[in-house]
């Protein structure tokens, strides 16, 4: 005959200890960052000057860049660059980013910190006229800390133009204009 033994504990007494700690707040060391003040925006169909060409205005939301750090590194500057997707509809041939452009446009004009150049479309002539594909410049700050020590907090919009063969499908296209900010050094 085989048998097995079971144990049974009992718990005897029992005892907690609270653990107490006061955690003092940290000096703020502050950032560099971004914000865009909506997450979409339209294009509106206007009178173009070509007969072949549709084009659609709009304006990219105001973007604004703070810089409260309590130091900045030397020698290193900011900059914030965009690129587009291609635009798309259900079931119909997409436009390409090369044919969304843009004027970038400072409201926090300092004279420290610099609008990008305009981007044309493929649809237009010009050295610039590769529309949003690439990154292409949209701000910059030559020096982060001349720029954090003169204002700390810029605002930049752009106007945007979408031009399309004339013969474009119908539809509702929908991109993704993506913005980055970045720190380089010197």
């Amino acid at each position: 005959m085989s048998g097995a033994a079971v144990a049974v504990a009992d718990e005897v007494a029992g005892e907690d200890v609270q653990v107490d700690v006061e955690i003092e707040a940290q000096e703020p060391v502050g950032a560099l960052t971004m914000s865009v003040a909506a997450d979409s925006t339209a294009l509106t169909e206007v009178e173009s000057d070509d007969a072949d060409v549709r084009q659609f205005n709009g304006t990219l939301p105001t973007v604004t860049v703070s810089d409260d750090r309590q130091e900045v590194p030397e020698g290193v500057f900011w900059y914030v660059t965009g690129q587009s997707s291609a635009f798309t509809a259900d079931g119909l041939p997409e436009i390409g980013p090369d044919q969304l452009g843009w004027t970038p446009h400072l409201i926090t004009d300092d004279g420290v910190v610099a609008a990008g150049d305009e981007v044309l479309t493929s649809l237009d002539e010009g050295e610039d006229a590769v529309g949003l594909v690439a990154e292409e410049l949209f701000a910059l700050a030559w020096d982060s800390a001349e720029a954090q020590d003169t204002t700390g907090e810029w605002e930049a919009d752009a106007a945007l133009f979408l031009k399309t063969p004339s013969d474009v499908a119908p539809g509702s296209y929908s991109a993704t204009l993506t913005l980055t900010l970045w720190e380089d050094g010197v």
